[in-house]
Order: C-alpha cells, then structure tokens, then sequence
C-alpha cells in the first residue's frame, strides 16, 4: 500500500534556493522505498513550472498562490499549502497520509488542520529547524511569534523530526509538558569532489576576477547575518598574522548591517579581506572549497548547518565557532574557536604541518561519508515515513 507524504515548507524543487529546498529535491531525486509517494508544495511565483500539478522526481509538485504581504507571506504560504493538502486528502479519501511541515511558521493555525487530518488518520511531522526566534534580523514581536508558533507545532506534532541532536534535547526540555515525541535525522551533504580543473574556463575568471591564488585563502560561505559573526571573524583575521585572503561568499548589500560592519571593523582597509558577492555555480563553490587553505564558521544560531556540512565534505581545515551545534557536527575532524581567540587559533593553524592538516581532512570527510551522506539520510526518512504507516 503506498504511503502519501505531503511536504510544507520549502519554496519548492528543483531546488534553487536554500537547505529545505535542497533536502526536498535529494529526498525525492534519491527515493528508493517504491511504497512511498512524495507531494510537494511550491510557490508559483518562484517556480519554473507554472502548472497548477506537475510532475519531478516522479513526485507530484503542487503551485500554491500566496499573495505579497510582506514578513507575513511565508506563514500564509504554509497555510495555503495545508489547505491544498486537505482538500485534496479529502477529495481523494486519501487515508493514513503524512503531512510532513518544515519549520514551525504556522502554529496558530495547526490545531484546525491537525483535526481535519486526523479524521482521515493522518500524521502531523515537523521538522522544528533551528532556534528562528533568536535570530537577530526579527524584531522583538516577531522573535515572541516564532516562540509562540513553534510551541504550538511542538503540541500537535505527532513527530517531530530534528536535524540537530541539540534541538532535539532543546525540544524534550523545554517542552516537556507535552511530551513530545521526537527524532533525529541530520542534513545530508554531496561527498562527490567537483567535475572542475584549474585549467577550466569558468575557474580561471573567478580566481583572476578577484585576485585569489588557489589554496591561500580563508573561506566563509553564509548568509550576511549578525548570528553568523561576521564582525567577530573580520575583527579577528585581520588582527591575525595571516598574509592569506580572507573570501566571503555570501548575498551582501549594502545595508545597515554592511555599514555598520565597516564602521566597526574598517574591513575596507585591509586589502586580504574580499566580499566576493555569491556563486551559484554549485561546481564552482565546491572547487572554491576544495581549494581554500582554511573554512571559517561563525554560525551560533540553528541545526545541522548545509553550509557547515560542504565545508568538512570539500575544505581540508575547518575552522568553527565552538558552541554545540558545530561540535556535534564537527567532532573530532574540525579545529574550534571562542570568539576572542579566533586571531590566535589562524595564528597557530599556519605553523600547522602538512600531515596534521590532512589527518584533519581524512578526519572530515569520513565523518560526513559515516553520518551526514545524503544515501543515509534519505533511508533513515524512508523507514519513518513506512514504518509509521
């Protein structure tokens, strides 16, 4: 009997935007159980197929209409997407189906589609994502919705399926009047090496565009984000001794927090450090890993972080901010850092010797090929979503 699994919450496949839209397109792409059939939400304005249903991944790929109203948008995306869904459960007596929700958006209204499911003996899965309401880009109201909202997921879900073993012991503590039951399952990561050589095309004109020589730079590839430390990282490096360049990879603009940045830092200064703007070549991004001296990660906020995950997959030395989500990640194949010691720890990785630096590498990349490769993850899925038929 196939089990139906709707899914809520990415913007959509094929991926072109961030980590759940990533995790949908390998889910679906990499599906081995032939007991399952995969329905996705996609917003429309965002999607390359324009069709109401359409095919991909031999999922069935559904075009959600959701107006522009601004912050609010992607809790009504969320909301129109459940509405889909049940119709659609409803029109098609669709019995024992998943609904599977990415993020925690939309608590205030779970309960109400929670009962509509639970007349077909439907299952509510969340996937609670990282700590949203302290990111630093909400303002104070927003942060207590996200709160408010994710504690109401937390209530309804009949599973909630974390991708960080720190959220999930967050989860069981703070919430444990509901007792919820939850499970871990990680992001997964590409352990392919990149099809590209030093002599391609498209390599030479990124490396001479921005002046960068192979293997002597740093690397940070994020969203320009407080949470992600970039003024602790800059302030750091070029406190550092380093005569390498410091490569940031990310969607920056020139906002208040771009400013602020500089007046703080005076980065612009400092001829090694080079916002480089983004790569959207995926081949591209995993060569520039490859071949970066050292990664450095400032995430302090959220799971299983993709961009965390690639690094110890592509990049030999891994530099991370040392708080549990890293840690567990990183393990034993990743040098750490406190915030007012980074410049020192660049420092010491120079004088590193070339075995240490690839006893690291080895050390990295198995611990992505054992825990986080992308076959794993999507077989742990596969027997949650069959067996919980």
């Amino acid at each position: 009997m196939t089990k139906n699994v709707f899914i809520i919450g990415a913007k959509g496949i094929p991926a072109n935007y961030g980590g759940f839209e990533s995790f949908v397109e390998q889910l679906t792409a990499r599906k081995e159980s032939q007991d399952i059939h995969y329905y996705v939400a996609c917003r429309r304005d965002l999607s390359e197929n324009k069709a109401d249903k359409f095919e991909y991944n031999d999922a069935t790929c559904f075009n959600v209409d959701v107006p522009d109203v601004g912050p609010a948008k992607a809790i009504l995306y969320d909301v129109n997407a459940f509405k889909w869904t049940m119709k659609y459960i409803k029109k098609n007596n669709v019995q024992n189906a998943i609904v599977y929700v990415l993020a925690c958006r939309m608590g205030p209204f779970i309960k109400h589609f929670k009962k509509q499911l639970q007349q077909y003996d439907g299952k509510l899965f969340v996937n609670p994502d990282g700590h949203e309401w302290l990111r630093a880009k909400w303002s104070v109201p927003v942060r207590k919705y996200w709160k408010y909202s994710e504690r109401l997921m937390v209530k309804h879900a009949d599973l909630l399926i974390c991708d960080s073993q720190n959220i999930e012991k967050y989860i069981q503590n703070d919430y444990k009047q509901y007792s919820p039951k939850t499970t871990y399952i990680a992001y997964g990561s590409d352990i392919v090496k990149s099809t590209l050589m030093d002599t391609d095309q498209v390599v030479t004109d990124w490396y001479t565009k921005h002046a960068v020589k192979l293997n002597n730079y740093y690397l940070i590839v994020g969203r320009f984000v407080p949470e992600n430390n970039y003024e602790t990282m800059i302030r750091e490096f070029m406190n550092s001794d380093t005569d390498k360049d410091l490569v940031i990879i990310s969607n920056v603009e020139k906002n208040k927090f771009y400013t602020d940045l500089q007046a703080k830092t005076n980065f612009e200064s400092d001829p090694r450090i080079k916002f480089v703007g983004t790569v959207y070549n995926a081949e591209l991004l995993k060569y520039i890993r490859e071949n970066a001296f050292a990664y450095l990660h400032g995430h302090e906020v959220g799971g299983t972080n993709p961009s965390l995950l690639e690094a110890l997959a592509a990049t030999r030395l891994n530099l991370l901010l040392d708080v549990g989500f890293n840690k567990e990640v990183g393990q034993d194949g990743a040098l750490y850092w406190k915030k007012d010691d980074l410049a020192s720890v660049i420092n010491d990785v120079e004088k590193l010797e070339i075995n240490k630096i690839d006893a690291l590498s080895q050390l990295s990349s198995k611990r992505i090929e054992d825990a986080f490769s992308w076959h794993k993850i999507v077989t742990d899925y596969e027997k949650i979503f069959v067996v919980e038929n």
